[in-house]
């Protein structure tokens, strides 16, 4: 009840604030896309950590394959290809982050849950500095530009944003709201994230559910537990591991179609702190407690932008932004450790609880339900004990 109430009142700040002109359409688009692009992020590490308790200190690696898989297919000023369809860009991105989880899975998920994540650890900067210091294949610390947009070239929707009028919105007086391409363009961005959370979650979901999710779980909770019943731990992990590993470079492909550049800043070792508490304060193991850490620590990180347009209110918004999320952690680890959407509903199909209804409280014990339903031979035996 609390989690919908101050989730009402974001959404009322934000229409509020759309409504005056102090927010812009299509900055408003934007953000919704980055904080989607977190909820990706955040459901790839649920899938490993919610789902199989491993430890990927690698989100900013994957997530950067992914940005740059598809920027060096598609982009114009790539020095590897360019050229490429974004299709071709995201098979790509996906096919080499399946590829390295696999290569860091092999030595790693045989061993401690320590060893995978100082493995992991290692992943992300060896990566990171690859893509900064590699210039004839990644063009360095310029980054790459020229990315095109996701639905360039595509009949109908590669033309929409220009195609569509230019619409102008008067709900408070001297504050117009104006639609104009970059809106359109921005729509179409938020149409394609609400398709790859829209996937990401429909798999997720299902797999959660799955004989394969409960053996998942089973590892995470004891893994000897799970080999002393025949399953192999080890093809289990890496299956869950690739798979999150996926739909974080799933997340990269998105932001490199959404900003049209990507540069090794981008790998920066914070955007991984960022979606392990989007995890944990959704919930460890939930995909709606997922979503909703990825768009709440959006809303802070981006919010706290705005607190220096206030001359009168004396802290900077950057340093802020970290003490705010850190004091976030504080309070959900002391009042709500499970998280602010725990997974339990999730696990249950949902047939299993249509039309169930609370049991009523027996009336009599056992001895005597039974007596009753067994014939004049259990009550004779009943009212002999009873006459005892």
């Amino acid at each position: 009840m609390l989690v919908s109430v101050v989730l009402g009142f974001v959404a009322l700040a934000l229409l509020l604030s759309l409504a005056a002109g102090r927010l812009g359409p299509s900055y408003f688009l934007f953000l919704f896309g980055l904080a989607g692009m977190y909820a990706l992020l955040s459901l790839g590490l649920n899938a490993q950590w919610g789902f199989g308790g491993l430890i990927n200190f690698s989100v900013a690696a994957f997530f950067g394959i992914g940005a740059y898989g598809a920027a060096l297919m598609t982009a114009g000023n790539s020095p590897i290809a360019g050229g490429f369809s974004p299709l071709i860009g995201l098979i790509v991105a996906l096919l080499v982050a399946a590829i390295v989880a696999v290569a860091i899975g092999v030595p790693t998920l045989r061993l401690r849950a320590d060893y995978l994540a100082i493995a992991t650890l290692g992943l992300a900067e060896v990566i990171r500095l690859f893509l900064r210091n590699e210039r004839q294949w990644t063009n360095g610390s310029a980054g790459i530009r020229g990315i095109p947009s996701f639905f360039e070239g595509w009949p109908l929707l590669g033309t929409f944003p220009q195609t569509m009028p230019t619409l102008e919105i008067v709900i408070v007086v001297g504050s117009p709201i104006t639609l104009g391409t970059q809106f359109w363009r921005q729509l179409l961005n938020v149409s394609l994230l609400l398709a790859f959370l829209g996937g990401a979650f429909f798999v997720l979901r299902r797999a959660q559910q799955s004989p394969w999710g409960r053996v998942l779980r089973t590892i995470r909770s004891d893994e000897d537990l799970a080999k002393a019943l025949g399953k192999n731990t080890f093809a289990f992990k890496m299956q869950a591991f690739v798979l999150g590993s996926v739909i974080m470079a799933l997340a990269g492909v998105f932001y490199a179609h959404l900003n049209l550049f990507v540069n090794p800043g981008d790998l920066d070792p914070i955007t991984t702190f960022y979606v392990w508490v989007a995890v944990i304060l959704g919930g460890s193991g939930s995909n709606r407690g997922a979503l909703l850490g990825g768009f709440v620590v959006v809303a802070i990180r981006e919010g706290s932008r705005f607190l220096n347009d206030f001359a009168w209110f004396p802290i900077d918004g950057a340093p802020l932004r970290l003490l705010l999320i850190g004091l976030l952690i504080v309070l959900v680890m002391r009042f709500r450790p499970q998280g602010v959407l725990p997974p339990q509903r999730e696990l249950i199909w949902p047939s299993a609880i249509e039309g169930s209804s609370t049991p009523e409280r027996p009336t009599s014990g056992v001895r005597e339900r039974k007596g009753g339903s067994g014939g004049g031979g259990g009550n004779g035996n009943d009212g002999g004990d009873n006459d005892e």
